[in-house]
């Protein structure tokens, strides 16, 4: 449950069932829209289910259980850790998940732990769309940038120097928007530079937060997933740098996976 948004997957025997998600004005108003459309799309009755389990910002105003269910809360870095490691298949991982901003998970077997993060994530992109594109409409911003050219917003190795540098190839970002001043970038270049900006900063920062340890594999979750850009930024960061990001087949809904595999970990408070 995120403030506006809640995604709901099922999990029967280790198979993931129909995973939806749903918008409304509120978290409780886009819980139960979510709930019923889930167990009406699917045939399920109440009966049906053996536990609810809620992460996210959004579940601290559940106080009473779902429809009189066994309902359970669980802590949303765990759910995040158990969802990337289970539609991975990794046991070694950081975590990378991007949403209104972005955190980073450690997942070392069932060693799995909060390392940090970074306030830059969708509302970012958002925001800034909002004041330099006049619109907020992730779908919209998507769009835009799909006519962008990030060499007329970025300044690159090759724009100031003839031969790549130790570590350092030609395309590299030198400056992130460092060249608008003389390219007089179109709106689609300026969305593309957005998008691109946040993706490589995300992915910089996950890289770096790991430097001292022996971790090359990170596991990209949330909204943010569905960029285009990311099959674009994300691989030129790992010829930089020697690692692997991984984009799992549920990854917009892996937080809410995460949150379903915790019921047999033992790891989740009941709510009375």
């Amino acid at each position: 449950m995120g403030g506006s948004t809640t995604k709901i997957v099922g999990l029967n025997d280790g198979k993931i069932l129909s995973p939806i998600f749903i918008t409304a004005a509120d978290p409780i108003t886009s819980l139960f829209g979510a709930f019923g459309k889930y167990v009406y799309d699917n045939g399920f009755s109440l009966a049906d289910i053996g536990h609810v389990m809620l992460t996210g910002v959004g579940s601290s105003g559940v106080t009473t259980p779902i429809y009189g269910l066994p309902t359970s809360k669980v802590d949303e870095f765990l759910a995040d850790g158990l969802g990337a490691r289970f539609d991975s298949g990794l046991d070694h991982l950081t975590v990378v998940s991007m949403g209104t901003g972005t955190t980073l998970v450690s997942v070392d077997g069932d060693n799995i732990k909060h390392i940090g993060g970074i306030g830059l994530g969708g509302g970012t992109l958002q925001g800034l769309a909002h004041l330099l594109l006049n619109t907020s409409n992730f779908d919209e911003i998507v769009e835009i940038a799909s006519q962008g050219d990030i060499t007329h917003i970025n300044l690159q190795i090759r724009d100031i120097c003839r031969n790549a540098l130790e570590g350092l190839p030609l395309h590299a970002t030198a400056s992130l928007f460092g060249k608008v001043r003389q390219s007089n970038p179109s709106q689609a270049d300026i969305a593309k530079g957005l998008i691109c900006m946040v993706l490589e900063s995300i992915g910089s920062a996950a890289v770096l937060s790991c430097l001292r340890s022996q971790v090359r594999n990170f596991v990209l979750i949330g909204n943010m997933t569905r960029l285009p850009e990311c099959k674009v930024v994300f691989p030129l960061i790992e010829e930089l740098y020697n690692v692997k990001f991984h984009i799992p087949a549920h990854a917009g809904y892996c937080t809410a996976l995460g949150a379903a595999l915790a019921f047999d970990t033992g790891r989740h408070e009941p709510i009375r």
